[in-house]
């Protein structure tokens, strides 16, 4: 058993009693624990993920509910404790939940929450960043200028893509990947070009819309075309963002064989999960491509990259931080602390979890519901009819 860990704690004669595993961004959740009556102890161990002992520990005898983070390995033991303890709720603060076991969960009879909703357009903000600076070199530009290399302007320093007129990829037109798809669409006047098993109606009105628009005023109008295999993409888009599921439909999705289908100068963006791609295939595409070009949040073996990739100076490479708005960070813990806090109370479970405005809304009280519980039908809880 490890050592007992260093807390902070909020209301300390509340009834409830809720547990996160770390500190989180903003102060509204813990307002909205504490208006409810819940002791709130929030860890403040100098560890970047917390150990399943750790965890034990935290929970100890008595717990109502816990937050917890994507990083932690949820399964049969944490359920197991979290359950002799009394407590019948776990929110990931994340709108993935990978690293959670339902099926324990259920076992327990805990609910487990997670945060849709609130990370689209930050997540899409971060791919098109990525995108943007991957095409215009800007980080090894970057390092290039701190390094005190510049001495004057030259014809070819730094030459990277124009993006107007160009064509971008998507791998999943999901929320985020339609809303990635907008911004490229309207922002560079790019083509765009979508693999998904189900068609994008909303999507595909808005590029017609907008190309409609730009002839009307005298210029090149955008397309989109809805690919009838991923293959596709991969060999006619200059930049392709994967926004997929990981499935084991999706594990390795781009890889040596898809690597090769797509053109040498090529931009690959990843902001979903990281197994998607095979690290280990793609380093070796970066060296023998240099002016193929990849931006990525995510990582196969989080936190560690594959050996190679940090060496390639045709790679971006951020440390997972597409909800890193203030906004969204903030949101996402609102929203895994009234999981947590609407399980206790009893409440039912929101009817639309992507539409999660009324919880963020600091001008009103929330409403009476837990914003999403992935297991909510296998548990039998009721959902809100407001």
């Amino acid at each position: 058993m490890a050592k007992p860990v260093s807390i902070d704690v909020w209301n300390p004669n509340g009834k409830y009693r809720v547990v996160s595993t770390k500190p989180m961004p903003g102060t509204r959740w813990i307002n909205l624990l504490v208006e409810q009556d819940c002791r709130v102890e929030i860890c403040t161990q100098k560890k970047t993920i917390l150990s399943v002992d750790d965890i034990i520990a935290l929970i100890g005898d008595k717990c109502d509910g816990v937050i917890g983070q994507l990083t932690e390995d949820w399964g049969e033991t944490l359920f197991s404790a979290l359950s002799r303890a009394g407590g019948k709720a776990f929110s990931n603060m994340a709108v993935g939940y990978n690293n959670v076991d339902v099926n324990a969960a259920n076992k327990y009879g805990v609910a487990v929450g997670n945060t849709p909703g609130v990370l689209t357009e930050t997540t899409a903000e971060l791919a098109a960043s990525l995108s943007l600076a991957a095409s215009r070199r800007v980080v090894e530009a970057d390092e290039f200028m701190r390094a005190g290399l510049y001495d004057g302007w030259l014809p070819h320093l730094f030459v990277g893509n124009l993006l107007k007129g160009q064509t971008v990829g998507v791998i999943g037109a999901g929320r985020i990947g339609s809303a990635y798809a907008r911004m490229m669409v309207e922002g560079f006047k790019m083509n765009l070009i979508y693999y998904d098993l189900y068609q994008s109606t909303r999507l595909e009105k808005f590029v017609t819309a907008y190309g409609q628009f730009l002839k009307a005023n005298g210029e090149q109008p955008v397309s989109w075309k809805r690919a009838s295999t991923m293959d596709e993409v991969l060999r006619e888009a200059d930049v392709i963002s994967l926004h997929p599921i990981l499935d084991k439909t999706t594990y390795h999705l781009v890889n040596k064989q898809t690597l090769s289908m797509m053109k040498k100068e090529a931009i690959l963006i990843n902001c979903s999960r990281g197994p998607v791609i095979d690290e280990v295939a793609l380093v070796e595409h970066l060296k023998e491509n240099p002016m193929f070009r990849a931006g990525l949040d995510v990582f196969e073996d989080e936190p560690y990259m594959k050996p190679g990739l940090a060496d390639m100076k045709n790679a971006i490479v951020v440390p997972h931080i597409a909800s890193a708005s203030k906004w969204t960070r903030e949101g996402m813990a609102t929203l895994a602390a009234l999981n947590v806090l609407g399980k206790i109370k009893g409440y039912p479970v929101w009817s639309d979890p992507n539409r999660i405005e009324p919880f963020l809304n600091e001008n009103a009280p929330p409403p009476a519901a837990c914003p999403s519980i992935v297991n909510a039908k296998t548990l039998g809880l009721p959902v809100s009819k407001l």
